[in-house]
């Protein structure tokens, strides 16, 4: 099933979220329907919270991307309780985010290029990794939503001044994209 995805102003995307154990309820087809929601989206990543839940839990599907960075063909993958342990600051790079709960907003983003993160798969077996490259940019994206920070947090105070009107208008739902939404007030 395909849930609508909480826009900016919404108040569960500025909750943090809580880990949780495998007998979470239906936590199978949640997942199903997060996998559908993000595949409809034509997003990389979706975190629950985006679609009304304060759980650690991401859906990331780089596959989408695999003709750009064949590196991700058929990267699709479930995080529960993900965690970042440690950020390597020794390298940065700034690149260009947007995301499902800022329809239309495309800002630059500085992010280390290596993280340490801690999470359980989908089979609840435990993950102790560093990840760089791209797909640390995602996770820390993603991640970030768990902890009730979104990427127009990480953006300069001038720059977001620049998107007020913007931000405005998303929490008014006075806004267009292709997938379903659920903003905070109309």
């Amino acid at each position: 099933m395909i849930l609508p995805i909480y826009t900016y102003g919404q108040p569960v995307l500025r909750k943090v979220s809580q880990d949780i154990d495998a007998d979470y309820p239906e936590l199978d087809s949640l997942i199903a329907n997060m996998v559908e929601t993000l595949a409809d989206s034509e997003g990389i990543g979706l975190a629950a919270p985006q679609i009304g839940l304060n759980i650690r839990l991401v859906i990331i599907d780089l596959d989408v991307i695999s003709d750009d960075l064949p590196e991700y063909k058929d990267y699709k993958r479930v995080f529960i309780n993900p965690h970042i342990i440690e950020y390597d600051d020794t390298e940065t790079e700034t690149m260009e985010e947007g995301c499902l709960s800022l329809p239309g907003i495309h800002e630059n983003v500085k992010r280390p290029t290596r993280i340490h993160v801690k999470y359980l798969d989908r089979d609840f077996v435990e993950h102790d990794e560093w990840i760089s490259g791209y797909l640390a940019r995602v996770m820390q994206h993603e991640f970030d939503l768990l902890d009730a920070k979104m990427c127009i947090d990480r953006i300069t105070p001038f720059h977001k001044q620049l998107i007020k009107n913007k931000l405005k208008a998303i929490m008014t739902g006075r806004y267009r994209c292709a997938y379903r939404t659920r903003p905070a007030r109309r």
